[in-house]
């Protein structure tokens, strides 16, 4: 699975670079064919994790504005330093007229990062302000089918923004440091053939909110060497019921620090659940802490594999920061 995630889908997926004079430029972007006159110079951004992909290819001053980081801005420093001088134009979902108003040539967002099926904000209700919509590779599941997320959803739309603004080489540079990085956790793991059970636990009391084998914590998962017990979910980020936690019974809980509660507090309130007082990681306290950004699509995620892998796997990368 490893192998097949890291090199399978490294050809299909890179595209031939494109120069500036190769514009109108077209990429796809889902269901759809995405074509740009030129590259973009007002791009409007949606989410802190599609935030750190733009910042990542030193497009800072590209950005005019962002939305959805929130009342209570994300646990995330280096991303809320970059964007200091950075309106945020909407704490949750923008409006058309918040798009206009920046005057944006592109938006970046994704569905359920910043538009929703229906909803007032869509690649279709912007087209006919000519306002182009890339969509973040890892939210299509939630309007086509899909697969089982990957990484390379990642290095798709790293690849595809270079694409679209005329940094290829610099995307490329992005994505070849994350395939290092991830690949020497992959050979370390070579070594086992353990993979223990993880449950993602997002939020929640009722019903826990988790990831299913669309998420972006599945690829997460996959390639730390873990088993994500909620992998015949054929969901993204969607509720479950502790029941069927229980009835898992997870080895490790991995626990997702953003939002108005605090990490510790979650896992108080874990420990204190009356369901899960028999569950193996509830009886070992078992947890590993992933902030917002390293849990869902961003360049944060070689961060993410290389902690995971060191907390489900101790014996094997001993010494290593986590």
């Amino acid at each position: 699975m490893i192998n097949r995630l890291l090199l399978g889908l490294v050809l299909p997926l890179i595209a031939l670079p494109a120069m500036a004079s190769d514009y109108p430029l077209t990429v796809r972007s889902c269901d759809r064919e995405v074509t740009l006159e030129r590259a973009p110079q007002r791009v409007v951004v949606h989410d802190v994790s599609l935030a750190s992909m733009l910042l990542s290819l030193e497009l800072r001053e590209r950005i005019v504005g962002y939305t959805g980081f929130g009342d209570s801005k994300p646990r995330e420093p280096w991303v809320l330093k970059a964007l200091a001088e950075v309106p945020q134009l909407a704490s949750r979902y923008p409006s058309i007229e918040t798009i206009l108003d920046a005057d944006a040539d592109l938006f970046f967002a994704g569905w359920s990062y910043g538009m929703r099926v229906g909803g007032p904000v869509t690649p279709a209700t912007l087209a006919p302000f000519g306002v182009p919509v890339y969509e973040l590779t890892e939210s299509c599941s939630r309007i086509m089918e899909q697969r089982r997320a990957s990484l390379g959803d990642l290095y798709q739309d790293l690849s595809n923004l270079g694409r679209i603004f005329a940094v290829e080489a610099r995307a490329d540079a992005v994505v070849a440091g994350l395939r290092g990085r991830i690949e020497a956790v992959s050979q370390t793991l070579k070594q086992t053939q353990e993979k223990p059970q993880v449950f993602l636990y997002d939020s929640g009391e009722d019903r826990p909110t988790t990831s299913g084998r669309l998420g972006m914590p599945q690829a997460l998962m996959d390639i730390a060497g873990g088993h994500n017990i909620m992998d015949d979910v054929a969901a993204s980020w969607t509720q479950v019921n502790w029941e069927s936690v229980v009835e898992r019974d997870p080895e490790v809980i991995l626990i997702v620090d953003y939002g108005p509660r605090t990490w510790q507090q979650k896992r108080d309130f874990l420990l204190q659940h009356p369901a899960l007082q028999e569950v193996r990681a509830i009886r070992d306290q078992r947890f590993v802490v992933l902030t917002y950004l390293e849990a869902t699509p961003s360049v944060e995620n070689a961060l993410a594999i290389e902690k995971l892998a060191a907390a489900l796997h101790p014996q094997l990368f001993d010494g290593v920061s986590r």
